[in-house]
């Protein structure tokens, strides 16, 4: 059974720095497209970053220069770095896992950011 679980939301005031994690059980990170989305209240869900299966790391443009996606194979963890928050980063952060080729993705329950002063 396949199981993504994120950590490390929480509430922060903006300019601060969070850092999320998603691990993943079942599958193996380094042969899937990992990304993080996020939603707002209210909104649809987005897209924030993803780093491939090859190590190519792609952002929406909101986050250019903030935000910085890794992954660990030895662990099978994919993170997310985030700096300079700001209120509008506020949303749940969800980790997707996605083959390269068709198959089944996967999502995690997701973790809540919330950037308030």
């Amino acid at each position: 059974q396949v199981q993504l679980v994120e950590s490390g939301g929480g509430l922060l005031q903006p300019g601060g720095s969070l850092r999320l994690s998603c691990a993943a059980s079942g599958i193996i990170f380094s042969a899937y497209n990992v990304a993080w989305y996020r939603q707002a209240p209210g909104k649809q869900r987005e897209f924030v970053a993803q780093i491939r299966w090859s190590g190519a790391t792609f952002y929406t443009d909101s986050v250019k220069g903030r935000f910085t996606i890794s992954k660990d194979n030895v662990k099978n963890t994919v993170s997310l770095q985030m700096n300079s928050l700001k209120p509008e980063d506020t949303a749940v952060y969800y980790c997707n896992a996605a083959p390269d080729v068709r198959g089944p993705q996967y999502w995690g329950q997701g973790t809540q950011v919330t950037v308030s002063s």
